[in-house]
């Protein structure tokens, strides 16, 4: 009965992440106008036949603007993954299995990271080495990693006292050998999982930084800078600000929505 419940959240999700994929790979196919020409006659146009989401103040197209936003989300959000999961994932095997002072010194970077609320942490990396993309993927890595590692080493914790461990380490396997054959894979279903709610949280907190002016600089597309620079039209042209907050929700919600449906199908535990 619970797998019948959770097959439909599973294909939304995938057909979602699906869509955004496509959108943004295929972007310069797909997008009906230059997401950078201006045209200042034009400004704050409402949707129309030729610019289905209006234009913006400077007249340039924001459905075109909206699918190459899409290119900065997805690339932020799954480089920011993969080196928080890579990282995670190596740091919190080694600190678990091993257990005493590397576990601890482990711990104590971990704890000292998390001190710290995870955006004014990022706000203040991007701050400090200036806005730009790959920036902003360093500054969520630095805040991302350490979920990863604890939830790992939690669960290396628990798998090291297993039978299959002590059957692996009788038969005078090395420790290199039993932590990536034995129990890496045991972990990965649950990073795959905590890693799909990882990438909802980065699109998030890109566009986040990019409102603050600390991300995406002009005139390169990002939703957050669009709704930020939307905000003084907010009466007079709501759709500057609708279809890109739209396409925010849509993409987190996809996000969160295939990771529920992961955690269900993959039958693993973990929080989103």
């Amino acid at each position: 009965m619970k797998r019948q419940r959770v097959r439909p959240l599973l294909l939304a999700g995938f057909v979602l992440v699906t869509a955004l994929a496509g959108v943004a790979v295929f972007a310069p196919a797909l997008a009906p106008h230059s997401p950078t020409t201006q045209r200042l006659d034009e400004g704050l146009r409402p949707p129309s036949p030729d610019h289905p989401f209006g234009q913006d103040a400077l007249g340039r197209d924001l459905m075109s603007r909206v699918m190459y936003g899409s290119r900065v989300s997805l690339f932020v959000g799954v480089v920011t993954a993969l080196v928080s999961v890579v990282l995670g994932l190596a740091i919190g095997l080694v600190a678990g299995y091993r257990g005493g002072w590397v576990d601890e010194v482990c711990l104590r970077v971990v704890d000292v990271l998390l001190a710290f609320p995870g955006l004014l942490l990022a706000i203040a990396v991007s701050a400090v080495l200036g806005p730009s993309v790959r920036h902003v993927v360093l500054a969520l890595c630095v805040i991302s990693w350490t979920g990863y590692a604890r939830m790992v080493r939690a669960e290396v914790l628990s798998l090291r006292e297993r039978e299959f461990v002590a059957a692996a380490r009788g038969l005078g396997a090395t420790p290199l050998r039993i932590i990536g054959r034995h129990l890496a894979p045991q972990v990965l279903p649950l990073l795959v999982v905590q890693a799909t709610f990882g990438l909802a949280g980065a699109v998030l907190a890109e566009a986040g930084l990019s409102f603050l002016g600390l991300g995406v600089q002009p005139p390169t597309p990002s939703w957050g800078a669009m709704i930020n620079e939307a905000r003084g039209f907010l009466l007079i042209a709501p759709h500057l600000t609708i279809f890109p907050g739209l396409a925010l929700i849509l993409t987190v919600a996809g996000f969160y929505a295939l990771g529920d449906g992961l955690r269900d199908a993959l039958d693993v535990r973990g929080d989103s």
